[in-house]
């Protein structure tokens, strides 16, 4: 046998030799390993609760604040039909739909377009509220209708059906026909049948010649 072979075994004998080295670390390691798996367990415990970049967090849905508007669309558009087959369209600067619940939608700088036997007319008002189910359109202030064929008026605090083309007013109302000008407490108009009825203080005067009588 080589001497290397010898210097080999020998360490080996040394190692290997009761209470000797190979003891001294297999009794450390028994010691140190227990500790350091509860060490790590206990890290991979804590690592998530530590801070870092990301948060996340639980909520109540109780305690959640509720976004104070459901929708709200600026430059919005509706468009629909009356009970004629005539086309309608309602603009608003600025539309917001507070609740799904609730088929109401506030818009500010609002102007509608509908369309008459006698050619298209015009409703505008700062703001109002459109109910979508039944198609209307509550004002509270002024607001101006006009006519391509020379009918205008002024009135406060209206409902407007779109689909039957019928103004129903509870304040103050002013306005110009090709025969003259009106004004009332309060007005009840069908807008597409030119019919016009005023209620409280009526006022109505006819420009001679420029009443058109029917043919």
């Amino acid at each position: 046998m080589s001497k290397q072979a010898d210097i080999i075994r020998d360490h080996r004998r040394v190692f290997a030799a009761p209470n000797g080295a190979h003891d001294r670390l297999v009794g450390w390691l028994t010691k140190v390993l227990p500790a350091a798996i509860g060490v790590l367990a206990a890290l991979m415990l804590l690592f998530p609760l530590a801070p870092r970049g990301d948060i996340s967090f639980l909520l109540d849905r109780n305690d959640v604040a509720i976004v104070k508007d459901r929708l709200r669309v600026d430059n919005a558009m509706y468009r629909g039909v009356d009970n004629k087959g005539r086309p309608f369209s309602l603009m608003a600067g600025r539309a917001v739909q507070r609740s799904s619940r609730e088929a109401i939608v506030r818009m500010d700088d609002l102007k509608a377009n509908i369309l008459l036997s006698d050619g298209p007319a015009m409703l505008a008002a700062a703001n109002g509220r459109y109910d979508i189910d039944k198609e209307t359109v509550a004002i509270d202030g002024p607001v101006q209708f006009t006519a391509a064929d020379g009918y205008r008026m002024t009135a406060r605090d209206v409902t407007v059906d779109l689909e039957a083309q019928k103004l129903t007013g509870e304040g103050k109302v002013e306005g110009a026909i090709p025969a003259g000008t009106f004004s009332a407490d309060h007005i009840s108009a069908d807008l597409g049948e030119r019919i016009v009825a005023l209620y409280g203080n009526a006022r109505l005067h006819m420009t001679p010649g420029q009443l058109r009588m029917p043919q």
